[in-house]
């Protein structure tokens, strides 16, 4: 136990017997500030508009590396999908109106990786390799793009090494990226990863180094053996400043959806945006981006597991990165592969201290209760994981958190981002719909 006994921490921070206990809960955070008192972000707008700018260099060698872009112009973006018929179930299983409309962001669509870490993993990529063809003469920020699918290129960048460790998503994007531009790339995968990534990343190319422990030894292993090579390179999903920008162009895009669709955003008119968290890179990217972009009309909410609450333990006590959820006997274990995350990271977790509005946790059965009955609804498969921001509109309706900030609940928009689910082998899905099935037959009350 880090710094002091447990039932001084449960003196300080009264959740945590809860949160110990495996209970799930939610905890608005007191931190959150207004856009006009946040003064000192290690990142700012203008690097969200330098990112989408590096996007859209690549896009020509997206398209021609990855034809699936081709249909999206070389631009890595899913849709945004209204859910009415899940809305109905949602409200019909649980009894709890869900007051406003219910959109899901299918970031299980997005090419290439079919996660949300496509945004992120790619993107630090593409930019470490700009990086090395400009140091090296090889492209000019001007030129057309497409060169980096050059055999030229795809030489040059296979005397560079690249690590990463991972649950498993984010291992997937790095690692099909990195083979493609023709890096030496090596995943170190944690215990808890699905073998069907393991075995998708090896096809693609990739070296995957197994690690008998959890995300937080898999990405300390792949660090120390990274960078002990002169000419290593390693995407730390603990400490990343570019993955967090990767995640944060999702807001300019998400501005454009709305637009499209003619759905107002401002403060009379919110939007609450539910994550599901693992590390915090990805959703405290989108949270940032989002209150970059909506400023206070945005309210940002994370989903961790039960077994796995380590941003929201974090948070609360305020010691971030500095605790694991294993100091407080929370064993981390969950079927949320992606979710399966022991530490915060240190660069998000700050962020997102001031940006976020809260944090909830789920059981492993309600996420795949959510599973069965989005698949059945709308005829959307995600991974488990994917699905715990569905629950967030029901969570958060049950706190005062909406009386407190005087918003008309019938006015609020509601999205549950989705994360990852795509590239799922159909009997994996197979057997994830029917153990929903089988929990969804089950009375219970995840709120």
């Amino acid at each position: 136990m880090p710094f002091k006994e447990l039932d001084h921490w449960i003196h300080d921070y009264p959740l945590l017997d809860e949160i110990i206990k495996y209970k799930p809960v939610t905890w608005i955070n007191p931190h959150r500030k207004k856009m006009m008192d946040i003064h000192s972000l290690p990142v700012g707008i203008n690097d969200m508009q330098e990112a989408e700018k590096l996007w859209d260099r690549f896009a020509a060698y997206l398209v021609k590396a990855f034809p699936e872009t081709a249909m999206y112009n070389g631009i890595i973006e899913s849709p945004l999908k209204e859910i009415p018929v899940m809305k109905q179930v949602l409200e019909n299983k649980i009894k709890l109106p869900v007051s406003g409309r219910l959109f899901l962001k299918c970031d299980h669509e997005l090419p290439i990786a079919g996660s949300i870490k496509a945004r992120g993993g790619i993107y630090e990529v593409l930019h470490y390799a700009e990086q090395l063809a400009i140091e090296n003469n090889l492209v000019h920020p001007n030129d057309d793009y497409a060169i980096f699918d050059s055999e030229k290129c795809k030489h040059f960048f296979n005397q560079y090494a690249i690590g990463v460790g991972s649950t498993g998503n984010l291992g997937l994007s790095i690692g099909i990226i990195s083979a493609k531009l023709g890096f030496k790339v090596s995943v170190y995968m944690s215990a808890d990863a699905r073998q069907w990534k393991k075995d998708l990343l090896l096809a693609k190319g990739a070296s995957v180094v197994e690690c008998e422990g959890d995300f937080s030894e898999a990405i300390n292993e792949g660090r120390k053996v990274t960078l002990s090579n002169p000419k290593g390179y390693f995407v730390d999903d603990e400490n990343s400043k570019y993955l967090f920008l990767g995640y944060s162009v999702a807001a300019l895009r998400l501005k454009k959806q709305l637009a499209e669709k003619n759905i107002l955003v401002d403060e009379q008119h919110p939007l609450f945006v539910y994550s599901p968290c693992g590390v915090g890179g990805s959703p405290g990217g989108i949270a940032f981006g989002l209150r970059q972009v909506f400023g206070d009309a945005a309210h940002c909410f994370f989903a961790e597991p039960t077994h796995s609450p380590s941003v929201l333990i974090g948070l609360l006590t305020g010691k971030m990165e500095k605790v694991s959820v294993h100091d407080f006997g929370i064993d981390n274990h969950t079927e949320a592969d992606g979710l399966a995350v022991g530490r915060p990271s240190a660069f998000a977790t700050g962020i997102s201290k001031k940006l976020i509005s809260g944090v909830y946790t789920l059981d492993d059965d309600v996420l795949f209760t959510l599973l069965y009955q989005l698949a059945d609804s709308e005829s959307i498969f995600l991974e488990p994981s994917a699905t715990a921001g569905l629950i967030g509109p029901q969570r958060i309706a049950v706190t005062n958190y909406i009386q407190a900030q005087q918003i008309a609940e019938k006015n609020i928009r509601h999205i549950a981002w989705s994360t990852g689910g795509n590239l799922v082998p159909p009997q994996e899905m197979q057997s994830f719909y029917e153990r929903g099935k089988m929990l969804a037959g089950i009375s219970y009350n995840p709120v």
